[in-house]
This record gives structure tokens, C-alpha cells and sequence, in this order.
């Protein structure tokens, strides 16, 4: 499923956006946060799959196939619990320290669910 096999554990935001962002990263930004949330802001390229879904045994949506996760939630505690989801799954999955909050904090780009402007509310 994934290419990587165990956990690193948390990177800070400014290295999860070095490694999820552009056409050829080498990561996937794994959003986990429920829908209202991701609706309101989210960041560019990132892929949505809430934690309830993951909790339950669904599958990773295609894009975020073939590449190593790098999970956020809004401030890092749902976004753990997802790390160690995928980990049972065999992925080298590592979540965001602060998450979504710390993103837009360190002012890296935040779009709404029609890639206009967005915000973490």
C-alpha cells in the first residue's frame, strides 16, 4: 500500500510543507479533519480522509497511494491517532506537530473548498 514501512514519528510544519507540496513531492499531505473543517481551509494538494473513516477500516483514497503520509488535523492530537492507524497498516506514516494552526501560523498557504481563500477556525 505505501513505500515506506515504519513510523518517524512528528515533523514541524515548515518540513511537512518541504515534503507534501509541489507536483513532485515526495510525500502526501494526509488531512484528517472532518469535513466542515477541511471545507473552511485545508492546505493546497492535500488529501482529505477523516479519522472516523480511517478508525473504521477505509481505505486511503487513491491519491495519497504510493507515496509516504504526512498526516495534519488541527493541532496534532487526531492527526497521532492517524499516524498509528496507518502504521498498523504498514505505512511510514509522521504526523504534524501543532497541525493546521501551526500551518497557517507559519504562513503556508490555506485554500477553502473552492481554493479560494481559506481559514482554520
Amino acid at each position: 500500500m505505501f513505500l515506506f514501512r515504519r513510523s518517524e514519528g512528528r515533523v514541524i510544519v515548515d518540513e511537512a510543507h518541504r515534503r507534501t507540496q509541489g507536483a513532485d513531492a515526495p510525500a502526501v499531505l494526509l488531512d484528517v479533519r472532518e469535513r466542515g473543517e477541511w471545507n473552511a481551509g485545508h492546505a493546497p494538494g492535500a488529501v482529505h480522509t477523516p479519522l472516523p473513516g480511517l478508525a473504521a477500516g477505509a481505505s486511503v483514497p487513491s491519491a495519497a497511494l504510493g507515496r509516504p503520509p504526512v498526516v495534519i488535523c488541527r493541532n496534532g492530537n487526531r492527526s497521532q491517532q492517524a499516524t498509528k492507524l496507518l502504521a498498523v497498516r504498514g505505512a511510514r506514516a509522521v504526523d504534524v506537530k501543532g497541525g493546521m494552526n501551526a500551518w497557517a501560523a507559519a504562513g503556508h498557504p490555506v485554500v477553502d473548498e473552492r481554493a479560494n481563500s481559506g481559514s482554520i477556525g
